[in-house]
């Protein structure tokens, strides 16, 4: 049966890089005798989303023809369009030790277990400051994206990869976490055609129901797409947030129009780019439109606040099937009566309740109470339960 759903970005069908069966069992033991090098964090969301072909159609890790055409044209060497790079980096000492041809073994530096290999078929160096200002738009080491960049090690491997493992992901999070596999199985047993990803690293407010209660208007459903992988500092952790999102979907949602789901991603923090690349792994995952709201995927004031909604219109028109479903500012409104958008509702600034996620961070930190209009109680329940755990004892 044909499929409804958008195909997967590059290629007809997904390319999951993940071995199954006697092959992983044969690889596993293979990559006990190989040279080890040890993967980042932000790497290790990297390669399970290539082994769950999340980024369709890479097979491994950039070489430096692809890192360069991405930088400067978001696109591959080969014109696929991508908008970040993935790459692998390693300190030179190791990286001297590698001869191209090679095979190494990728370990998490967490545990120690082995989640890939990798035939090394090119080593390079890149100018970090060149991809910090081409991705973040900026080189300041506050950027926590420019600071992982600069952090990282001076030599890039390239190759491609038979991935062993996802990570633990599947065992913390349970049904939670699917791969694109599946969230195309679920969209397709729904009866779904036209799905809209809402990207979240925070709980969901009343703005962000908002958000998605516009898209179920549009679209067949929405996939509630939360991020698994690291955040900074002072966000909440994952399974807070998702069990907070789970108790708003089943309270305030009609039922099977909302599906929610993780990935294994850490959080770049790439503003307009990585707004690119959420749209991206979500055609690989059957989304038809991503919600681009405000300041998406964006920290501080490094990017204005609909910078994300422009770069669409940036990119050629044939580069994405997943289209933006742009929305601007939202709030409640004491006037109206309700939430609405700076396209919806003609009352001035001082009739709105506009609160940012920073914001309801420290209300929760201090124990502040937070408006009935922001956020529905059953939410702040949970995370004032996770906030009043985190209070040391006298």
């Amino acid at each position: 049966m044909v499929s409804r759903l958008v195909p997967p970005h590059g290629r007809g069908k997904l390319k999951p890089l993940l071995l199954e069966g006697a092959a992983l069992q044969a690889e596993a033991a293979r990559a006990r005798a190989l040279p080890r090098v040890t993967v980042s964090s932000r790497e290790r969301g990297d390669l399970i989303m290539l082994g769950i072909g999340g980024f369709t159609p890479l097979d491994g890790f950039m070489s430096y023809a692809d890192w360069k055409s991405v930088c400067d044209g978001l696109k591959l060497a080969d014109g696929v369009f991508w908008p970040i790079p993935i790459t692998l980096s390693t300190h030179r000492q190791t990286a001297d030790s590698i001869k191209p041809g090679s095979d190494i073994a990728l370990v998490d530096g967490g545990n120690d277990q082995a989640l890939a290999t990798m035939t090394v078929v090119e080593k390079y160096t890149i100018d970090k400051l060149h991809e910090c200002k081409s991705v973040f738009k900026t080189c300041d080491l506050d950027h926590p994206g420019v600071k992982m960049v600069m952090e990282q090690g001076e030599v890039n491997l390239a190759g491609p990869l038979k991935v062993l493992s996802q990570g633990g992901f599947p065992e913390k999070y349970g049904q939670l976490y699917m791969t694109p596999a599946q969230t195309r199985a679920v969209f397709e047993a729904n009866g779904w055609s036209t799905v809209a990803a809402f990207q979240t690293r925070n709980p969901m407010h009343r703005s962000h129901e908002y958000l998605a209660k516009v898209a179920i208007e549009v679209c067949d459903g929405v996939l509630v797409h939360s991020l698994l992988g690291n955040l900074k500092p002072g966000d909440i952790p994952a399974e807070v947030r998702t069990r907070a999102i789970g108790v708003l979907i089943e309270k305030y949602f009609v039922a099977k129009t909302v599906v929610q789901s993780g990935y294994p991603l850490d959080m770049r923090y790439a503003g307009p780019r990585e707004a690119l690349l959420h749209a991206l792994f979500r055609q690989n995952y059957g989304c038809s439109h991503q919600i681009v709201g405000r300041d998406h995927a964006g920290v501080g004031s490094y990017y204005g606040p609909f910078d994300a909604h422009h770069i669409f219109d940036e990119i050629p028109k044939d580069a994405l099937e997943t289209r933006p479903l742009r929305i601007g500012l939202t709030f409640w409104c004491y006037q109206c009566g309700g939430m609405a958008s700076d396209r919806t509702c003609p009352h001035a600034e001082q009739d709105r309740l506009q609160v940012s996620g920073t914001q309801l961070r420290k209300w929760l930190a201090e124990g502040s109470p937070v408006p009935a209009e922001f956020s529905r109680p059953e939410v702040l329940e949970i995370l004032r339960a996770y906030y009043a755990g985190l209070v040391e004892p006298d």
